[in-house]
């Protein structure tokens, strides 16, 4: 048997007894088997074994009753449900009225407990929290507000201050390079005079009106951009990665409807969204808490802790299966598995003696080019050539395709060129570039 909240504290909120007809008062009976309407009972049907159609007096019950702690010991579920109805008739703030309202706690309780409980609890602050620092990060971003009479910015062309406004000039609240910029040009030779045949007449007074219409989507256009703040478009991409990726991905979804909502409505839509993010994701994460059996916040931040640790260590499992594939070597690659035994036991492992070479660095092994793809279009000498610079054949090709292109183009190759194309290391370039002058593939500028 349950004890599950009630519908309410009002009596006439519930259905009535299926037995008596008589309004329900807590505790009363729910029928776990009949349903989807639910079957209620009262306490003197129940006893007295009340059966109607499929209900039998043998099926399974459940208590229903509000008469038992949620937040506060001191406090029930049906305390505290009229609690907050009396702070939603009475006002925040007013709690000699709201105490009145409950009768059964004195002012100071309802204060210290709804202050307590849904004011300053952790498991609230931390939305709110976040939703206050994102607050202050668009208010602290936002642009200088300008009086009436002030004078507008007038920054100079192609200034630092004109790149961030996309070219806007507020003076005349105008872009440098308006939406349909030629669209004057249609009308430059145009000229009215009286010797002109209807036709001709007609035709030259279409073309003022297609000239209109494009001037109406141009005006059209420049109040979307600036009802919606999208001139400084730098400032509205920071405010844009204040919201997580999943809103911000709605974000660029819904930005094509701006031009039907208005800029408040828009940003309400979007604001709510973010909202019910939050809301959804501190839901999943207490419903983790509650199905690993966590009941107190201190119990969480343990949880949390250990939680860490176990993504960690599964982390650097699949590190070293990543570093296991790459391994050839298969005494390097027992020596490397001995280490991190001894690591992972607490023993201080044994540094062995590494072959270095005369430069002081670590000679890497040839790489094995067996099974990787490409390498059937490589001749010996390349296959040479990228076991030596440790380069799979895909991207030996790719480098080869981009450098001969290159050279094609501009009847030459240097050095300096083959490094802005190959975003590796220079060794690595300078050695496939002085193989392909070698084979004559490419020749110097």
């Amino acid at each position: 048997m349950d004890r599950l909240a009630s519908f309410g504290s009002d009596p006439f909120d519930k259905p009535p007894c299926r037995g008596c007809s008589s309004y329900l008062t807590e505790p009363y009976i729910k029928c776990a088997e009949c349903g989807p309407s639910p079957f209620l009972l009262c306490l003197q049907c129940f006893t007295k074994g009340f059966e109607h159609k499929k209900h039998e007096s043998d099926h399974k019950y459940e208590i229903m009753t509000s008469d038992f702690p949620v937040l506060d010991p001191g406090w029930t579920a049906q305390e505290e449900m009229a609690l907050l109805e009396a702070v939603m008739d009475c006002g925040f703030g007013n709690w000699q009225d709201v105490a009145y309202q409950m009768r059964s706690k004195s002012r100071d309780e309802c204060e210290s407990h709804y202050m307590k409980n849904f004011i300053n609890n952790p498991l609230f602050s931390s939305t709110l929290l976040s939703l206050r620092q994102i607050e202050e990060s668009r208010s602290a971003d936002g642009a200088i507000p300008f009086k009436p009479t002030d004078d507008p910015p007038r920054p100079t062309f192609d200034s630092v201050l004109s790149r961030d406004m996309a070219g806007y000039m507020p003076a005349r609240a105008d872009f440098m390079e308006e939406f349909d910029n030629y669209a004057e040009w249609d009308l430059k030779d145009i000229d009215f005079v009286d010797d002109d045949s209807d036709v001709l007449h007609s035709l030259k007074v279409a073309v003022v009106d297609i000239y209109h219409s494009r001037l109406k989507e141009r005006q059209r256009r420049k109040k979307i951009i600036r009802d919606h703040g999208l001139i400084n478009l730098r400032k509205f991409q920071m405010l844009e990665r204040c919201y997580p990726k999943e809103v911000q991905e709605l974000y660029d979804a819904m930005r094509r409807f701006a031009r039907v909502a208005g800029p408040m409505e828009h940003d309400k839509f979007i604001e709510s969204h973010a909202l019910e993010f939050e809301l959804r994701r501190e839901i999943r994460r207490l419903q983790e808490y509650r199905k690993a059996g966590i009941k107190s916040f201190c119990s969480a931040k343990v949880y949390e802790r250990v939680k860490r640790v176990r993504e960690d260590e599964r982390r650097k499992r699949t590190m070293l299966c990543d570093v296991l594939q790459y391994i050839q070597d298969g005494r390097t690659c027992q020596q490397w598995l001995s280490k991190q035994a001894a690591i992972d036991s607490g023993i201080t492992p044994v540094v062995t003696t590494i072959t270095m070479s005369t430069t002081g660095r670590r000679s890497a092994p040839p790489l094995n080019l067996t099974g990787l793809p490409g390498t059937e279009k490589l001749n010996e000498r390349e296959k040479e050539l990228c076991q030596v610079v440790r380069l799979v054949p895909g991207a030996y090709l790719e480098y080869k395709q981009a450098l001969l292109s290159e050279c094609r183009r501009q009847g030459g190759l240097r050095l300096a060129q083959a490094r802005s194309l190959i975003k590796i290391d220079v060794n690595k370039t300078r050695k496939i570039y002085d193989f392909l002058i070698k084979e004559g593939c490419i020749n110097k500028a």
